[in-house]
């Protein structure tokens, strides 16, 4: 019985044995370690199109995390539409996809996009190239523009930052993470 235990618990921990050390290992695990936290935070780059981000209050709250997937809610003002989503791949490398939902929970249209990393980046920055999925999606629905994206997610002791960039376009938030917020319903 004690063998047959054992056994279960190593094949339990072998995916996160596949991460230990490497890069995206420490970032996953950085920020799981912020999980059930609420933090505010501000537009640092950007253009007129991101005036309405500008306006409202920000908060991310690193609202679910197990040992495959972080889930961070972002409300810009009242719309609580935007939910980013971080997944440990079988092989070391970590997805982002952008979860969208209308109001009544049912899933937009345009949601589901993002990247895997295709560098090992660092245990503060991890980088995700559009993928193949997200570009069909994105010439489907006439948003071409977006097939040369590039996300980044920072992570330092004192702050998080989520960026979006492609050619003549960056948009970056940066999270204060030395002043939680109350959690947000």
């Amino acid at each position: 019985m004690k063998s047959l235990l054992a056994l279960s618990a190593l094949i339990m921990l072998a995916p996160a044995a596949a991460f230990a050390g490497t890069p995206g290992e420490q970032f996953f695990e950085r920020l799981s370690a912020l999980c059930g936290k609420t933090f505010t935070g501000q537009v640092v780059e950007g253009d007129v199109a991101d005036e309405a981000f500008r306006k409202a209050e920000l908060v991310m709250t690193v609202a679910h995390c197990d040992a495959r997937q972080i889930r961070i809610p972002f409300r810009v003002g009242e719309d609580r539409s935007r939910t980013w989503v971080i997944t440990r791949l079988d092989d070391g490398r970590l997805r982002l996809k952008h979860d969208h939902r209308h109001t009544d929970g049912v899933e937009d249209e345009l949601s589901r996009y993002g990247g895997d990393t295709l560098e090992p980046g660092t245990a503060q920055t991890q980088r995700f190239p559009v993928d193949e999925e997200s570009k069909a999606l994105f010439t489907r629905l006439s948003r071409t523009v977006s097939n040369t994206n590039v996300w980044a997610l920072g992570l330092t002791d004192g702050a998080f930052t989520y960026e979006l960039s492609r050619p003549n376009r960056l948009f970056r938030v940066a999270f204060d993470l030395s002043k939680p917020a109350p959690p947000k319903p």
